[in-house]
């Protein structure tokens, strides 16, 4: 195999190439304002539908492993398949972390996930994650110790199986899923099982993923030390509304948000993003349409004008915003090829 056909970056002539179909696709999004439909055009125009541009790296925090900052989240992508053709492209693309779920709710993900994991396992960073649930647990009620240790047992138990379902004796982090509750997130019983999980070498490194009361979460994660990891929901705009699925009303900006994530990343805490572009997609069973202008009062006229899609010029701008890594669903190989190309040219765009 040549140096530069799958695992180094292109040769000259192939980036160009891809330069120019990615010109092409920006046309077709202004024009059918569909990015998939921009995908397929940048692909023929460019005449390389194998490779592209190689994935930058970044350490996560303490964790010390140098992550390509194009995170896969594998929760949506593989809940009911197997992926593995998907999988490889993107590990050969420089993809080296890989996110997924508890069965509870992502289903059969890690399952599906486990074949490649046994291929690529000294490769790659492997996170899984599960709820630590309290029922009616509001974001600012205070948990009391009978409710943190229910939810810290199940959040372990979680843990157990999804070691099964992944067919390894350990992951490299462990999150605590949908953690807005800041009284929970760090209780004494909490911090217990967390430290218990590491001691007994089930995972290596733990972690927070919130897109609820974020801003609280992170605050607190800093304050606490505890945690080397943190995945929260954010877009260019400011923080990202699960419940609304749009921004956060009221919510600061990426750009004044920036001292926050620099102060996190100072304590040690890798900070990757999630649903990033998920604002751009709408909800449409709601009447709420795709908005592929939605970031465009927050970016400069050179993002703005650039011939990337919408969803391009998202990563590109969180990733230079003070997060270590973007953590994106991808279900297709065009999606893959999207994706890589934003995070490989994100700081063209930011001098």
């Amino acid at each position: 195999m040549e140096p530069d056909s799958r695992r180094g970056t292109l040769k000259r002539r192939g980036f160009m190439g891809l330069m120019a179909g990615l010109a092409v696709g920006g046309r077709t999004l202004v024009e059918a304002r569909d990015a998939r439909a921009a995908v397929y055009a940048a692909r023929r125009a460019s005449g390389n539908t194998t490779s592209w541009p190689e994935t930058p790296k970044r350490t996560l925090g303490r964790t010390g492993f140098e992550a390509g900052r194009l995170i896969f989240g594998c929760g949506a992508s593989l809940m009911f398949r197997s992926r593995d053709a998907l999988l490889n492209a993107a590990f050969d693309a420089g993809v080296n972390v890989f996110d997924v779920g508890y069965a509870g709710y992502y289903w059969n993900a890690e399952q599906n996930l486990a074949p490649f994991v046994a291929q690529k396992r000294d490769e790659i960073f492997l996170i899984s994650k599960a709820r630590a649930e309290v029922e009616d647990l509001g974001d600012h009620d205070a948990v009391t110790p009978a409710q943190a240790k229910a939810a810290s047992k199940a959040w372990l138990a979680e843990l157990d199986k999804s070691l099964v379902g992944l067919g390894v004796d350990h992951v490299d982090a462990y999150y605590q899923m949908a953690a807005y509750n800041t009284s929970l997130l760090v209780s004494d019983e909490m911090l217990k099982a967390m430290e218990a999980a590491k001691l007994a070498g089930k995972t290596r490194f733990v972690g927070l993923s919130t897109h609820r009361n974020a801003e609280a979460v992170l605050r607190t994660a800093i304050e606490n030390r505890h945690f080397d990891l943190a995945m929260l929901g954010v877009t260019p705009a400011g923080w990202y509304d699960w419940e609304n699925r749009a921004v956060l009303a009221g919510s600061k900006t990426m750009a004044d948000l920036r001292p926050l994530f620099d102060e996190a990343r100072a304590a040690g805490i890798g900070l990757i993003g999630m649903k990033a572009a998920r604002h751009l997609d709408g909800l449409p069973l709601l009447g709420w349409w795709k908005k592929p202008d939605a970031f465009d009062d927050v970016y400069d006229e050179g993002l703005k004008n650039a011939d990337l899609s919408p969803y391009q010029k998202t990563y590109a701008y969180v990733l230079e915003h003070g997060l270590d890594a973007v953590n994106a669903d991808m279900s297709e190989m065009l999606h893959l090829q999207e994706n890589t190309l934003a995070a490989s040219r994100s700081k063209t765009y930011f001098v």
